[in-house]
């Protein structure tokens, strides 16, 4: 029987506080055949050769052509990458043995959507129901990073304010150029299929945690959301575990800049949780901005214009990036991730995967020699 509104709302969202700036990362990985190199449908037979005691950090997800890889809560980067670093070897060993090879990008390059196989799980069979052909095309894999947060009103005011710097994180880590052999014209295309997902995208403005609370009630009662999670906006708060999520970055082609974008995220959150959103707002962040310069990020990646309404109007993605690192470098040095945001320096001066894709491809025209290309320097 459906709940009524009264007795909906009167069961309130809590949100599970976590040990302060924790992180948790998560990478969603392709799967390809170690011939063909196409995306490959071997999640299962990988998954049924995890341990038992990493079963919740090696997972299943949308399609079975990707696998998705969990740290456990870290207090450093440097345990980020350890953890990573173990699990990723892991996940690699398991994959040769079931002939194919992981691809860290975004996008697979010439992959058709409708012949890939969705996983069993059947929330993902009632999401595809919903989606129909939106959900089909939808093939890509992320980066999301948690932060943990003592609280959700200062949850809620960390998503609030690092709403004006997603685009330029998704500037900085885009992977996704190129879709079923065509080149999109975009440095993500990603962004732009994900944005065709109901409940995804920039989220508004929440004020505070009841704002959240709220929202969450009326979209859960009338059957939008059947819980927390189905919200797939690009920041949102994990009320189950304690933690802001940013899922906006593409999902970088070398193990070093995915975590110099997570020791960036993690001091922008300490930053935006002790000191900025401690001083008001001059001037209110407008939604049309906030979009266009995500489609600017989407776009043209670091060449884009970003439109700041509390700042110099008008600079290039690559300028606001750079003011970015400098803002929060104080910060990551205290925390002690200092030194993995070098890599960062090393994607303003050569671009991302995106760029390096096309660079590639345009020199070989193979998407094959580009895969490989890739895969040889994730580990550089």
């Amino acid at each position: 029987m459906k709940a009524r509104r009264e007795d909906l709302m009167s069961d309130p969202i809590k949100f599970n506080n976590s040990t302060p700036f924790t992180i948790g990362v998560e990478l969603e990985v392709q799967l390809v055949d170690r011939q063909s190199l196409n995306l490959v449908p071997r999640a299962v037979e990988i998954l049924e050769m995890v341990p038992a005691d990493l079963d919740k950090r090696i997972k299943p997800e949308f399609i079975r052509s990707m696998v998705e890889i969990n740290t456990d809560i870290c207090h450093s980067l440097a345990e980020v990458e350890k953890d990573l670093t173990t699990l990723y070897h892991l996940v690699e060993e398991l994959a040769d043995r079931n002939y194919c090879l992981l691809y860290a990008a975004s996008l697979h390059p010439f992959a058709v959507s409708g012949e890939q196989q969705l996983s069993a799980d059947p929330r993902y069979h009632r999401i595809m129901d919903d989606l129909q052909l939106v959900g089909r095309r939808f093939i890509t894999q992320g980066l999301h990073v948690h932060i943990g947060i003592g609280d959700g009103e200062t949850a809620i005011k960390v998503c609030d304010g690092i709403r004006k710097y997603l685009p330029v994180l998704l500037a900085m880590s885009t992977s996704s150029p190129f879709f079923e052999g065509n080149d999109t014209g975009l440095q993500s295309y990603r962004a732009k299929l994900f944005e065709a997902l109901p409940m995804a995208g920039m989220p508004d403005r929440l004020s505070d945690w009841q704002g959240f609370v709220r929202i969450s009630k009326v979209l859960m009662e009338t059957g939008i959301i059947h819980e927390v999670r189905d919200l797939w906006w690009d920041v949102r708060p994990h009320p189950d575990f304690g933690t802001v999520e940013i899922r906006i970055c593409d999902l970088p082609s070398h193990f070093d800049e995915i975590l110099a974008l997570v020791a960036l995220v993690r001091a922008l959150v300490v930053w935006l949780a002790e000191v900025e959103i401690s001083m008001p707002d001059s001037i209110p962040t407008n939604m049309q901005v906030l979009r266009n310069n995500k489609w600017q990020a989407a776009r043209y990646g670091l060449g884009g214009r970003f439109v700041d309404l509390d700042g110099p109007a008008k600079r290039t993605m690559r300028e606001a990036a750079q003011s970015l690192i400098s803002q929060v470098t104080p910060v990551a040095r205290d925390l002690g991730d200092g030194p993995y945001l070098a890599a960062l320096d090393r994607i303003l001066k050569n671009g991302t995967s995106s760029d390096q894709q096309r660079l590639i491809f345009s020199i070989e025209k193979d998407f094959h020699v580009m895969i490989d290309r890739l895969r040889d320097e994730f580990w550089r």
